[in-house]
């Protein structure tokens, strides 16, 4: 694909350059340890497993609500118009997706353009779906079109502009009071997530867009986010490796929305430590274990002894044993200004191996921890 210089290319043009590109890339089955799998799972049917797990906020949202709210399969899409927007540069790339900043040649405003590599209709009705349920939701991007090339059938999903600065420069910036501040923000996104019935499943820095200037925070990409319905199997190859609850690295898929939580937890440790990421595991396996060095491995075996799961021999075996860190062994001359005691308090109560020992969002959000920031917004209010 060739750099896109100063002038902007409509997105028509756009996408014919670079669908060839997409689709010689795009694999249909890959092999992991000699057997292929599925790059782009979605979930399988419902079944129940030996000891079920639910949800301990927001379990039947999807149970009252009518089919038409979380039947993605169902979605008509209505295709907005390709040539109202055209392709300034490139701003990132994930595994289904190349983004790019945008202009909407009607307004003249900034925008972010998501074309979706190929993947299962399937995925694309259901990323559509959980966006436009979640629209004006407290700190989520919102999406403003969904476009489609007449030719190649590539989609690409428009949103809100976020002037925002790459954590790893960011993050090493943030005092104590910005961490509240901005955990704090994207605790709202989470917390009406999970009330409008869905996980997002792949909470880590990248996903959380932040203008410092604006003190404006953003939860994007919801291409793995997933309805959730109790009892409900749902695939493990979901969140990105740092930042996988315990759930999904011994294979019990019936997780929740708690999923969520560790994921900020992880991201939460990262920011306060200056440790980043905090778990940093090689592979999966190696993952499990980084978790098992700092959290001990007495609760990991209670956890699996209570939803009646086992480790396979050799990720027993990679595991060991070892007894719980404290949190004060993290604690160093270059963050120790970050780590209060009621931090420590709040990073103990995400990073539990039994998701349903972890805050709920909304407990989260009550936390002595957040205090001065709640504070804060309440003066705010009131002038």
């Amino acid at each position: 694909m060739r750099p896109i210089t100063s002038s902007y290319a409509s997105l028509g043009r756009f996408l014919l350059l670079c669908c060839a590109i997409f689709i010689s890339r795009a694999p249909s089955a890959l092999s992991l340890n000699g057997s292929s799998f599925d790059p782009y799972p979605l979930e399988e049917e419902i079944s129940l497993p030996t000891v079920m797990s639910k949800a301990r906020v927001y379990t039947d949202v999807n149970v009252i609500r009518p089919k038409e709210y979380w039947d993605y399969e169902s979605l008509n899409v209505e295709w907005g118009e390709q040539d109202d927007y055209e392709v300034v540069r490139k701003v990132g790339r994930g595994k289904y997706s190349e983004v790019f900043e945008g202009i909407n040649m009607n307004s003249n405003e900034k925008c972010v353009i998501k074309i979706l590599k190929p993947v299962k209709k399937k995925k694309i009705r259901r990323e559509i779906k959980i966006l436009q349920n979640l629209c004006g939701g407290p700190n989520i991007v919102k999406l403003l079109d969904v476009v489609r090339d007449q030719h190649s059938k590539t989609p690409s999903l428009i949103f809100e502009y976020v002037n925002s600065t790459d954590f790893k420069v960011l993050y090493p910036t943030l005092t104590d009071y910005d961490i509240r501040y901005y955990i704090y923000e994207l605790l709202k996104a989470l917390d009406y997530c999970h009330s409008q019935g869905i996980m997002h499943r792949d909470v880590k820095p990248h996903n959380v867009m932040i203008d410092h200037e604006l003190r404006k925070l953003r939860l994007i990409d919801w291409g793995l986010a997933e309805f959730y319905h109790p009892g409900k199997e749902y695939n493990v190859r979901v969140a990105s490796r740092y930042f996988k609850g315990p759930e999904l690295l011994v294979d019990l898929q019936d997780y929740d929305y708690s999923l969520d939580m560790w994921s900020l937890g992880c991201m939460f440790a990262g920011m306060i430590f200056r440790k980043e990421p905090f778990f940093y595991g090689h592979d999966n396996q190696d993952q499990l274990v980084k978790i098992a060095k700092v959290l001990g491995t007495d609760e990991l075996n209670a956890y699996l002894n209570k939803y009646q799961l086992e480790l396979d021999a050799q990720l027993e075996a990679l595991v060991g044993r070892h007894s719980r860190k404290p949190w004060s062994k993290f604690i160093n001359a270059d963050n120790r200004h970050l780590v209060s005691p009621e931090a420590i308090d709040f990073l103990d109560k995400l990073l539990r191996y039994d998701h349903q020992d972890r805050l709920t969002a909304k407990e989260a959000m009550a936390h002595p921890y957040f205090a001065q920031v709640k504070a804060a917004e309440s003066s705010r209010m009131r002038t």
